[in-house]
């Protein structure tokens, strides 16, 4: 039990690193080379793997949680109606849902883990 709670503060940084590394290879198959700039977003999640910083582990999380609060209010608004969407964009937001809930989870698992590792 020791072991597995050991390695469950990577999992954060597997999420993302394996969400970077879908979208790139999607948008390789589609763009080709342009696509290579992508990979730079994963820099900083590796180096979380291989020299973890507090402050880095802080400011992701809280970049993140900002940025899916902001895709979770795009979807209350949708339910609400306020905006409307096309029934493509429908489709979008309805596969994009797991991904943000997803990244808002695994975001706030890394500020749990830096404010853990402060006190």
């Amino acid at each position: 039990m020791h072991t597995i709670s050991k390695y469950t503060k990577f999992i954060p940084y597997l999420y993302f690193l394996s969400v970077i590394t879908y979208w790139f290879t999607t948008i390789n198959k589609l763009e080709g080379i342009s696509a290579y700039p992508i990979l730079l977003f994963g820099i900083p999640f590796l180096w979380q793997l291989i020299k973890p910083s507090r402050k880095l582990n802080f400011s992701l999380g809280i970049v993140f949680v900002c940025l899916s609060s902001y895709l979770i209010l795009a979807y209350l608004f949708d339910l609400l109606n306020i905006i409307h969407w096309t029934e493509s964009s429908k489709k979008i937001l309805f596969f994009g849902g797991i991904l943000v809930v997803g990244n808002f989870i695994m975001s706030l698992w890394m500020v749990r883990n830096s404010i853990r590792k402060l006190f």
